[in-house]
């Protein structure tokens, strides 16, 4: 029998004390540099790893990081608890149900998504010469794998570029992330699929109907049974008033176990498992935003850094740096996805405006492609140097995305919010104490003061359209909106309940502003102006007290026009 010495805890403490603080603080500058945490997790990695540390002051990192086996094991459990984890936290994300119902848009746009980069991608693969792959012989398997890690996009990335710049809560943002739910679920199951048939051995009829069946039943049975019983569970515990989060996250993370285990035992990898687990758990309705916030803040706080940063601990960056093989894939990535997503939304009859923003949000490959490449490392089906290659491919993607998608939004007709208000457009008390009434009470006000709305297709449209995706921010305020095809101009109503409202919001506070937002249906250009400016308002504490403040619809109104101006004004002058 073998113990862990104290002289193994110790260092693996340090470890972890020296890699979590250099990451955290690394990834707070990177944040404000509006990077992804991801990077600087990678950079900590590199630059105490053998590109840099190892190699500049070799004894010194044998200190910190010993090649004893024991000390490797538990920093790369560690690692893969991170990367279980972080995987549970995707699926979390997807509403693959209600991205289904859309079909159409969502749909054709997430198919060309993935089928047009990796159609680019096979031949440049199936041709690269023989000393990037492993096994010659398998090329063509080498070539589909590697279509597969560049067509796969980063749904976590995208995500945070949406929200940064306010548009997370748009018709837009909600349809890219739709598709993007959509490509990820297509981009593992392709992913699954291949990697079924690589560890069963074969690619012989038998092979191909057992690996399909295991596949297609199991999470089928998650998707249908699985989710009624995840749905059913987190209920009672909300029926019997158990500890919340605590309640909910004991049961995803043994969920998550479970499927992990599940696959892993059918001989496909855990990661699915943990995948699927979060889908499952993610379509769930009663499941808080409150409360997938807290596991999301877990997961990226403590367990991803690790990951990424193992990855940089373990491979040399310069020593495996192919410069043609780099390009090669950044290449592939980025223009297969933006061409493949600007395919799929000339196939449908969105907007112009709205080409751009899509194709460029599916650009990013980042962790995704990095957590498929370590897979594809680990069953032997690339080599060190394609691996690295990869990770370059990712990070040079997620850096591009922010600065790129900002600038595509900047081209956009700037639109003053405050056009859109009128003193009889405020309700300065709103009578209803929960959700859908308030809604309703700010349609008919609505109506009152636009003879084109009607308050049955407003009503239906706004409800229809919060409980796709609710529209709660933090710090306790709404902004529900429509598109409606009979109106063609922007319309404003804002309410205020002192006493605030339960709007499932992600910080569990109690929602007292809400902005309703009616806009044209043949444009996204209003929408997304005035979501984003009312944001960037609402984000100022004095903003939001002074409008809390404020006696009647006259103050109400001054102070909107007076906030609302110097955001415009402070946009145009950076």
């Amino acid at each position: 029998m073998h113990f862990i010495s104290e002289q193994n805890i110790f260092i693996f403490l340090v470890q972890l004390f020296i890699l979590l603080a250099l990451a955290r603080g690394l990834g707070e500058i990177f944040r404000q540099w509006k990077q992804p945490p991801m990077n600087a997790e990678i950079l900590v990695g590199v630059l105490l790893g053998p590109t840099i540390f190892g190699r500049f002051f070799p004894a010194f990192y044998q200190i910190i990081f010993p090649g004893d086996v024991i000390q490797l094991n538990m920093l790369e459990t560690i690692a893969w608890i991170g990367a279980l984890f972080f995987l549970l936290e995707i699926g979390l994300e997807i509403d693959f149900s209600y991205a289904w119902r859309q079909r159409g848009d969502t749909l054709k746009i997430a198919i060309m998504g993935i089928v047009i980069p990796m159609v680019i991608s096979f031949v440049p693969c199936y041709l690269l010469p023989d000393h990037y792959l492993v096994e010659p012989s398998q090329r063509w398997i080498f070539a589909l794998y590697m279509s597969t890690v560049i067509a796969i996009t980063a749904m976590p990335i995208t995500g945070r570029i949406l929200h940064d710049l306010n548009m997370s809560k748009s018709d837009l943002g909600f349809l890219i992330m739709s598709a993007l739910s959509v490509n990820d679920i297509i981009g593992w199951a392709i992913f699954t699929l291949v990697l079924g048939f690589v560890t069963q051995g074969g690619w012989d009829v038998i092979n191909v109907v057992i690996t399909l069946s295991l596949i297609i039943g199991f999470i089928a049975l998650c998707l249908s049974f699985g989710r009624q019983l995840a749905d059913f569970t987190i209920t009672k515990f909300k029926e019997r008033k158990m500890p919340e989060p605590a309640s909910s996250l004991t049961f995803i993370c043994l969920l998550g176990f479970f499927c992990g285990a599940v696959t892993q035992g059918l001989g496909l990898h855990a990661m699915i498992g943990f995948f699927v687990a979060g889908v499952m758990v993610g379509e769930s309705k009663v499941l808080s935003q409150n409360t997938r916030q807290v596991i999301s803040q877990m997961v990226y706080a403590i367990f991803v850094p690790f990951f990424f940063i193992i990855i940089g601990l373990k491979f040399d960056f310069i020593k495996d740096f192919d410069p043609f093989l780099v390009a090669l894939i950044t290449v592939l990535s980025i223009g297969g996805k933006y061409l493949g997503a600007w395919v799929g939304v000339l196939m449908t009859k969105l907007p112009k405006q709205d080409r751009i923003p899509i194709a460029i949000a599916h650009t990013p490959g980042g962790t995704m492609q990095i957590v498929v490449g370590l897979l594809a490392l680990q069953y032997n089906l690339i080599t060190e140097q394609v691996f690295v290659a990869i990770v370059y491919g990712a990070v040079l993607s997620s850096v591009l995305v922010g600065p790129w998608q900002a600038a595509a939004m900047k081209r956009r007709k700037k639109v003053s919010v405050i056009d859109f208000f009128t003193r009889e457009q405020i309700l300065p008390s709103i009578k209803s104490e929960n959700r859908d009434d308030a809604i309703i009470e700010l349609c008919r006000l609505a109506i009152s003061q636009n003879e084109l709305l009607e308050e049955a297709n407003l009503t239906e449209a706004v409800l229809k359209r919060e409980r796709a995706m609710g529209t709660a921010f933090e710090e306790g305020i709404a902004m529900p909106h429509a598109r409606l095809t009979n109106i063609q101009h922007p319309m404003v109503v804002l309410g205020r309940s002192l006493k605030g409202i339960e709007w499932d919001s992600p910080d569990g506070k109690p929602t007292k502003l809400i902005f309703l937002i009616i806009t044209p249906e043949q444009t996204n250009e209003f929408q997304l102006q005035i979501l984003g400016l009312l944001a960037r308002a609402m984000s100022d504490k004095t903003n939001r007290q002074g409008i809390l403040e404020a006696g009647d619809q006259s103050e109400i109104l001054a102070f909107l026009q007076s906030a609302l101006s110097t955001k415009v004004t402070a946009r145009g002058n950076s």
